[in-house]
């Protein structure tokens, strides 16, 4: 659940998944700052528009950090159960980094 916007977890559910919420939250909350702006639909063809609510199938993750994620990128509410497994280990493995891809529809002048 992405409400509310503190960077807490009310629960521990494992190291990725903790963190691809807080990344959620994080993405969030600088939608509602207006910080972030929707790039895709019909009013982002031609560029940006404000978005204060995040459409999260606007935004994909990558985990590049410990192990990196090269065969497909996650959306957004998608279970990390299918691919959690062996990415925390202890001591170096603790720490998580993501890339975060965003859709975005262009059109020609």
């Amino acid at each position: 659940m992405l409400y509310p916007f503190t960077g807490t977890a009310a629960a521990h559910n494992g190291g990725v998944g903790t963190s691809v919420l807080m990344v959620s939250k994080f993405m969030a909350k600088m939608h509602r700052q207006l910080m972030l702006w929707g790039y895709y639909g019909y009013k982002g063809l031609c560029g940006k528009y404000p978005m204060p609510i995040m459409k999260k199938s606007q935004y994909r993750l990558q985990m590049t950090y410990p192990i990196p994620e090269t065969k497909s990128c996650k959306s957004i509410g998608q279970t990390e159960a299918t691919w959690q497994a062996s990415r925390e280990f202890p001591v170096n493995g603790e720490d998580f980094g993501y890339l975060i891809w965003r859709k975005r529809d262009c059109c020609l002048l």
